[in-house]
């Protein structure tokens, strides 16, 4: 219920923002190029938005194949059930959202004096080019989806478009902005993209059609299993069992090993802000970036604490065991993580000595007070995950809980970090994390009874809803 609250809330936020948008763009326009005609301007850099558009869509949207898995039962031509689907992908919020930006810019065009024809030929294109998005998107992630890191073929896509734009390759602002121009402009050429539009569609069909069995989810492939050495784990006593437990979870599913292969992106992070002249003058985010970065996989992980082991929580929970161990595990493995990806990011001292306190001081933050916050966090978990569903950008089992836990975890160190560095000064905002931090180390024991009281309270309320499904 609390998600889907949230969920409405940001529609809505994004549905009036891109409705002032559209009804304040021609302003915006007029007043910051006053030399040029806006509606050339506003076409030159569609580009940009098509980009944004796909990766947002590959990130967040999915194709509706659940609805027909029960359609697959009844006799109805696959043909028919593949068009309902992708049908149903054009009704999409994705393809609602651009609407209400590209409307109103059209009324405001036609309102300051751009011919009616052109400008409804124009909105018409806009439309088709927002579906044909929709379908492009779907045939990068069917060629990615069974990848580990199916992420980066749309990335490596989307770089490649910039790069060649950027270096003008191939000036695609100039060629797609000239073409909608040319499309408005002589309304016969709407069959380009018309024609596009059923290229895509017709692709789409083919690829879907071709998995679309009621048997395909039941197939399993069978692969090799490779044990580790998982005797180092034995040092640290009684936990040693949950933690070879969760290292073969880890490592032996495609979910959590591209989550635990993404410590590689946390230990680079701060190249993307570092490099970068603007954020080596915002001391505030030094400690952002460190809290990310050192935090990665306790972020990554943590969240999801105890729903790893959904599928298997009931068996789990029937054992003579001792659920303060059980979570310690998880705390000792978060712990060693932000600890190794600290020291592979000494080199950051390149760019300042401060930029090296603010992760040292993050890192103890993460240890002391982090690892404390998603525990408790997870207490809350209701829903199950299936570590059989692809890996990268999988959001089955995401409940309110990951959504909320981001703003102590993240925001709330941030904004005392910033607001003590702007009243005192630098040293007091890192002192003022490592107090913190070392604070939750000599409590640590105080505050796992605490959190292990609240799992034990949630106890038979987590086993029903991971026997659930989501």
């Amino acid at each position: 219920m609390a998600i889907n609250i949230l969920m409405v809330f940001f529609a809505l936020y994004f549905m009036v923002s891109f409705a002032a948008l559209g009804f304040g763009l021609l302003f915006l326009l007029k007043e910051g190029f006053p030399d040029q005609d806006p509606f050339v301007l506003a076409n030159k850099y569609i580009f940009y938005w098509v980009i944004g558009d796909l990766l947002m869509r590959f990130f967040l949207q999915k194709l509706p194949v659940m609805s027909v898995k029960p359609l697959l039962t009844l006799p109805i031509k696959r043909s028919t059930v593949v068009n309902y689907v992708l049908g149903k992908s054009a009704l999409s919020f994705f393809n609602f959202l651009p609407l209400f930006a590209i409307i109103p810019f059209s009324i405001m065009l036609i309102r300051d004096g751009y011919a009616s024809p052109m400008i409804l030929t124009w909105m018409f294109t806009m439309i088709i080019l927002v579906l044909i998005i929709n379908f492009l998107n779907f045939i990068i992630e069917s060629f990615s989806a069974e990848s580990e890191f199916s992420f980066l073929p749309i990335l490596v896509i989307v770089s490649v478009l910039i790069g060649l734009n950027y270096f003008e390759i191939l000036p695609l602002t100039t060629l797609l902005g000239n073409g909608l121009i040319a499309v408005a402009n002589n309304s016969i050429f709407i069959l380009i993209p018309v024609l596009i539009l059923i290229i895509c569609y017709a692709f789409n069909f083919k690829l879907l059609r071709g998995k679309l069995f009621l048997d395909s989810s039941l197939q399993s492939k069978v692969s090799e299993v490779n044990a580790s050495d998982l005797s180092w784990t034995r040092r640290f006593g009684d936990i040693s069992p949950f933690m070879q437990l969760d290292l073969k979870l880890i490592w032996r599913n495609k979910r959590t090993k591209s989550m635990a292969m993404m410590m590689l992106f946390g230990i680079f992070y701060g190249l993307f802000f570092y490099t970068q002249k603007q954020f080596l003058e915002m001391e505030f985010m030094f400690a952002f970036v460190g809290i990310f970065s050192t935090g990665i996989f306790l972020i990554n992980f943590g969240q999801f604490i105890p729903a790893w082991d959904s599928g298997y929580y009931k068996l789990l929970m029937s054992q003579n065991i001792k659920y303060e161990q059980y979570l310690r595990s998880k705390i000792i493995l978060m712990t060693i993580s932000v600890i190794v990806i600290f020291i592979l990011g000494i080199p950051y001292v390149y760019f300042g000595y401060k930029i090296l306190i603010a992760h040292f001081a993050a890192a103890v933050y993460n240890i002391g007070v982090n690892t404390h916050v998603i525990l408790l966090g997870g207490a809350y978990n209701r829903k199950k995950i299936d570590l059989d569903k692809k890996a990268a950008f999988n959001y089955q089992g995401t409940g309110a809980v990951q959504w909320l836990i981001g703003i102590p975890l993240m925001l709330l160190p941030m904004a005392m970090f910033g607001l003590t560095n702007w009243l005192v000064g630098f040293e007091a905002a890192v002192a003022l994390l490592i107090i913190l931090g070392v604070l939750g180390i000599v409590f640590h024991k105080k505050l796992m009874k605490w959190i292990v009281k609240k799992f034990l309270n949630s106890k038979y309320k987590m086993i029903d809803a991971f026997s659930q499904d989501n």
